[in-house]
């Protein structure tokens, strides 16, 4: 199983550096909007795995940052998250506090999926967002990156 979160983990960095560079190359058309998912896909992420580390959280959830150090977290991310998945097991029990205080237990695995799974949802609603503004949305799907 720890290989597949690997594989995982893989494809949600690769996705996300597409879209970042289509984020760059496209910026004169990229919504607001969808700038502000970008941010909060990555920001999250780090929320997350700082809650696995027991790390302090260095940004909040919707905190916005310039596109060009967008590159610079997610690469944080991935290199963090591939150590988590190195070091930690996947039936490990995290305690952690959500945003406003409350108590709560997952297991990594849990946490590393709903991250996986929380960016793909944004990256769904940046793809509908690019289709608006005019912009051709990337294909982001797990199976085309598996062929």
């Amino acid at each position: 199983m720890k290989e597949f979160f690997i594989e995982l983990c893989e494809y949600n960095h690769q996705v996300n550096q597409k879209l970042l560079l289509a984020f760059n190359e496209h910026s004169d058309k990229v919504s607001e909007r969808s700038v502000k998912w970008m941010n909060h896909i990555l920001d999250a992420h780090q929320v997350w795995i700082s809650r696995v580390d027991k790390a302090e959280e260095p940004y909040s959830p919707w905190q916005v940052h310039s596109l060009g150090y967008l590159k610079d977290i997610d690469l944080a991310n991935f290199k963090r998250t591939g150590e988590i998945l190195k070091t930690r097991e996947l039936a490990e029990i995290v305690s952690y506090t959500n945003s406003i205080g409350k108590p709560y237990k997952n297991s990594v695995k849990d946490i590393l999926f709903h991250v996986f799974n929380h960016s793909t949802y944004h990256r769904g609603q940046i793809a509908s967002d690019f289709k608006a503004s005019g912009l051709e949305p990337l294909v982001t799907d797990y199976i085309a990156y598996k062929r």
